[in-house]
């Protein structure tokens, strides 16, 4: 693997680019993924179609941008990925849209580390020319939030600020004194609105962060219409429109569709990899699986809660995480499909498990038993067990590339599994600040699985080698049978 770069040309050459909004805060908390929700759901209101992201490494977010506006909500990170990764990805992510709006992660400067932007909302607004929205929790504030607002616009003058929302207001009276404060300092960008404080359009929450997109019943057309009534839209689309196909000094990249229908006399594709993808098992990036499909891949999905059987003729699995802790009783309960899952593996077949796919494939969590290919049960705590970036070396060949590649991801769980020492692990896991701090990446046979989420643009080879694992594990499966045949007859 290159090392990731965030050197790139920024935003300075996109001048035919409607630069995208980005919604940023002080913190995290404040009202971010609310906002960014209601302005999504307003402006599909209004016929604007708006390609939606998400700074950072989150797949719950995105998940409800998704079902907000209808379109897949990519990922742009900046440590994980580089700018070029980031700026190739946003030019997909912009194909046919008129907007493009990107909800930011925790605070508008917090990133990687204290030193400098890096992973951060204030670097993607950076590279992207983004302008930036910046959401304020203003419970307890009057004069100070102009204050506030100051700060962040002067901390770094590269930036563009679109304007300023202010939530949680509490009174009418509470928004003439901060409509009041913002206006008494000259050069801060403009109030576009006050949204008051108001339970019946809050998120609901649970242990990982908010309730997953395929779990909650949010109303995004009533949220829509609240952040309509309070902020001022039209004044975020004053700007010319984006061009279609994300032109601009950006290159083209179309999205690509998940499993586009082959034209007439078009071969299959070499390989057919099966995606766990149900309520339990969403926390996924899309680019992961687009860039399987670039590889050669055709992706067929199916649910380890419903479905009894895989699909047909696969040659490969990936797991991705979720919340299989949730769903335990039922993905127990689903002893079809555990035993495909335990009879694909005794084939040698590869399997790719990421976090609550890991889960999924140890002997069980709490009192459910599961797959039980590796020899361990997870078990969940009340505290969170890890939270950051991760960056990985592979100690040995894996199937996602061989020994010596480099790849960047996260890690986000409150379960803990403890493995046997005879099992191996292909991983040596760092992070900042730290040094190694881990031996994981677990490997029984051809099965590999991670509590780390690694983002496939941080390696360029990390879907293509996969594809060509499974590729040539089919291969030598098919020899294998004919050799077989031979010897029967």
């Amino acid at each position: 693997m290159a090392a990731v770069s965030s050197a790139c040309s920024t935003a300075d050459s996109l001048t035919a680019m409607r630069a995208p909004l980005l919604i940023a805060a002080p913190a995290s908390g404040s009202g971010k993924t609310t906002v960014t929700l209601g302005l999504l759901a307003a402006l599909r209101r209004r016929g604007v179609v708006v390609a939606p992201f998400k700074v950072g490494p989150d797949f719950i977010d995105p998940g409800h941008h998704a079902l907000a506006v209808g379109r897949t909500s990519f990922n742009l990170d900046g440590w994980m990925c580089g700018c070029e990764a980031v700026q190739a990805t946003f030019a997909g992510g912009c194909a046919g849209a008129d907007l493009a709006l990107i909800e930011g992660v925790m605070g508008l400067f917090d990133g990687a580390d204290g030193a400098s932007d890096a992973g951060s909302s204030a670097e993607i607004a950076h590279w992207l020319g983004g302008r930036i929205v910046l959401v304020i929790d203003a419970r307890a504030q009057a004069r100070s939030v102009a204050a506030l607002v100051k700060g962040f616009v002067d901390f770094d003058l590269r930036l563009q600020f679109a304007g300023v929302v202010l939530n949680r207001v509490g009174s009418p009276r509470h928004e003439e004194l901060l409509r009041d404060a913002l206006a008494s300092v000259p050069g801060l960008p403009p109030l576009l609105g006050c949204l008051p404080r108001d339970a019946a359009v809050e998120l609901p929450e649970r242990h990982l962060g908010l309730v997953t997109a395929e779990d909650a019943a949010c109303d995004y057309d009533k949220l829509g219409a609240w952040v309509e009534r309070h902020v001022n839209v039209a004044a975020l689309l004053a700007s010319p429109p984006l061009p279609k196909g994300g032109q601009g000094g950006f290159s083209t990249h179309k999205e690509i569709p998940l499993n586009p229908p082959l034209a007439k006399g078009e071969a299959q594709p070499a390989v057919r990899i099966g995606v766990a993808r149900d309520a339990a098992f969403c926390f996924c990036y899309p680019e992961n699986l687009q860039r399987l499909q670039q590889a050669g891949a055709e992706l067929q999905f199916f649910s380890p809660l419903d479905d009894a059987v895989l699909p047909a003729a696969l040659d490969g699995l990936y797991l991705p995480g979720g919340y299989p802790e949730l769903h335990a009783a039922r993905l127990a309960a689903n002893d079809a499909m555990l035993e495909q899952i335990r009879a694909f593996a005794r084939a040698g077949k590869p399997i790719y498990a990421e976090c609550g796919g890991l889960v999924y494939l140890a002997q069980g969590v709490g009192d459910h038993d599961l797959v039980g290919i590796f020899p361990g049960r997870a078990r969940m705590l009340p505290r969170r067990q890890a939270l950051g970036y991760r960056e990985v070396t592979f100690a040995r060949d894996t199937l996602l590339g061989p020994a010596g590649s480099v790849a960047r991801g996260h890690e986000f769980h409150y379960s803990q599994l403890e493995l046997p020492e005879t099992v191996a692990c292909d991983y040596r896991l760092t992070r900042r600040g730290v040094g190694v701090c881990a031996d994981e990446g677990y490997r029984i046979d051809n099965v590999l699985g991670s509590y780390v989420h690694l983002h496939f643009a941080s390696n360029d080879r990390l879907a293509v080698n996969f594809v060509n694992f499974c590729k040539d594990r089919r291969f030598h499966h098919e020899e294998h049978e004919g050799e077989a045949n031979q010897k029967k007859h």
